[in-house]
Parts: C-alpha cells; sequence; structure tokens
C-alpha cells in the first residue's frame, strides 16, 4: 500500500543527496541536523550490498564556487540592472517522506500485510514504497520503540507476534485507564457535548462497512481520542492513544482476524456509549468499556 502521491519522488531524490554526502560531500552537506548515526545492529541489516546512488547533478546540489541566490547584482561599470527575483528551490523535508512512510507500513501493519513474525528488511521495503532504505529504517525503528516490531541484527525487522494473553492485557489496562475518566465525564459533560461527536461514531460505522481493518482502526482511534478529549488531560490522551495503537496491531489469532461483520459491530459500539455517557449511565458506561476494549 503506497504511502501518499509523491513519497516516492521526494524519496529518491533525497536519497542522491544522502548518498552523496556518504561519497564524500563537504562539510555541512551530509547528516540533517538532530540526526544520528547508526550502527548495523540498530539499523537491523547489512548494507554492504546496497548499490550506490549517485550524488546531486550539477544545479541540483549546493551552489557552485561564486554562485549567488540572491537577486542579480549590478553589472560593475556599467548601468544597474534590475533586479529580478530568484524562486526559491523546493526544499524536500526528509521528515515528511519518513512520516508517510510510518503511516504506510503502520496501515501494512493493521491490514496484515506485514505478516506477524516474518523479518523484513528495510532495502526491500524501501523498493516496494519506492523510497530508500533510510526512511524506511528510521520508520521501523520508531515502530520498534511502539512495540510493533524487533530488530534482528543484520536481517532486518520482525513483526511481533501477539497473543490473546497480550490482548487481554492491553484491554485490562485501557479499561482501568479509561472507564473511571469516561464515568466522570458522563456526570460532569452536557448531553449537547456528547451530540457533537456522533459524526466520528458514524464515521467508524462508515468505516467498518467497507471490511477494510486499516481503515476502521484509525476512525476508531480518532474517535476515542475526542471522547478523553474533553478531561482537558493531554497526557492521558497521549498514553491512551498508544495503548489503543498497540491493542490494534496483528495478532496470531483473535481479533485481528476478524472481518466485517464483526467490525461493524464494534463500530456500533460507539453510538451505545455515546447514549450511556449523554444519559449519564454510570453501570452502562462502564460495562460498553470492559466489552468494546475486549472486543478491540
Amino acid at each position: 500500500m503506497p504511502p501518499q502521491q509523491g513519497a516516492g519522488d521526494a524519496g529518491r531524490e533525497l536519497t542522491r543527496g544522502a548518498a552523496g554526502s556518504r561519497a564524500g560531500a563537504r562539510p555541512g552537506s551530509g547528516t540533517p541536523q538532530g540526526a544520528a548515526p547508526h550502527s548495523d545492529s540498530a539499523r537491523g541489516e547489512h548494507t554492504h550490498s546496497e548499490t550506490p546512488i549517485p550524488g546531486p547533478r550539477a544545479g541540483h546540489g549546493r551552489p557552485q564556487a561564486g554562485a549567488t541566490s540572491g537577486p542579480a547584482l549590478a553589472d560593475p561599470g556599467g548601468p544597474a540592472r534590475a533586479r529580478q527575483p530568484v524562486a526559491p528551490r523546493p526544499v524536500v523535508r526528509r521528515s515528511s517522506v519518513r512520516g508517510q512512510i510510518l503511516d504506510a507500513l503502520r496501515a501494512a501493519l493493521v491490514g496484515g500485510e506485514l505478516e506477524p513474525g516474518e523479518v523484513y528488511s528495510a532495502p526491500v521495503l524501501g523498493e516496494r514504497f519506492g523510497v530508500s532504505a533510510t526512511p524506511v529504517r528510521e520508520a521501523m525503528q520508531q515502530l520498534a520503540v511502539e512495540g510493533a516490531v524487533e530488530v534482528v541484527p543484520n536481517r532486518g525487522f520482525r513483526v511481533v507476534e501477539r497473543g490473546a494473553r497480550e490482548l487481554a492485557e492491553l484491554a485490562e489496562i485501557r479499561v482501568l485507564l479509561e472507564a473511571p475518566v469516561m464515568q466522570r465525564l458522563a456526570r460532569n459533560v452536557p448531553a449537547e457535548r456528547w451530540a457533537e461527536l456522533r459524526p466520528l461514531a458514524e464515521a467508524t460505522a462508515r468505516a467498518a462497512a467497507t471490511g477494510c481493518r486499516a481503515t476502521y482502526v484509525e476512525s476508531d482511534r480518532a474517535f476515542h481520542r475526542a471522547v478523553l478529549a474533553l478531561s482537558g488531560n493531554e497526557q492521558l490522551v497521549r498514553i491512551a492513544d498508544d495503548l489503543h495503537r498497540r491493542a490494534q496491531w496483528p495478532a496470531v489469532t483473535g481479533p485481528a482476524s476478524r472481518g466485517r461483520v464483526a467490525l461493524i459491530a464494534h463500530a456500533a459500539e460507539h453510538a451505545a456509549l455515546l447514549d450511556a455517557l449523554s444519559n449519564e449511565d454510570l453501570a452502562a458506561t462502564q460495562a460498553l468499556v470492559r466489552d468494546h476494549f475486549a472486543g478491540a
């Protein structure tokens, strides 16, 4: 599943500059500020066999000696020329490419395209997405931090295998964290505020109807973030969202293999939860949160 349009071209243009700096670029033209080198073990695979990519062509890299990047200067000894504005060069932001690849990898994980237990290398995935191995490797390292993959030295990244016990533990933590907050919100938030979240609940129902798990989980998380945001606790929203994402990574068996009918039933619980919250029904809120998370 490709990232947003333009990520491949941006990635290829970016890697030409990156390869040029590795091949002996002048000081200041190498690793972007804030980036840190990675060892082979941290990167997750050998890179000796990767084909070097030529550096930037003339006119596409740094200005040549004596070149100017501002308006045209007056001609010495002659009348001053009209100053013509110079159009700024487009800037390819590496973080943008990495972010697009990260989103694409997350969707591939949730959708089951990257299978639990399998090892994937950054160069191979880079070819699939039309970019260099570098943004893929960086995105995979972020997924390793999130617990979705693990580094396999000199080979790549293995998709973590999740069992029923781990999913049950995540559900239990989410209930302990969010149920008390939602009960407090049920007592304090007026019914009209819950009505404002109805469109998000309806969006999850439409996403479930497509049968695409990757599409559904994004709308599911958006709904839950909006509910918890009413607490005004940004740290709570961040932690809960991370737990929610971990619960959505593919499992060897269990909820990850559910089909369209199960997704539709899960989405319907969002509307029921809003009903309980707007009616200040604390018992129903507690039960719905517990059952909803258990089926996440």
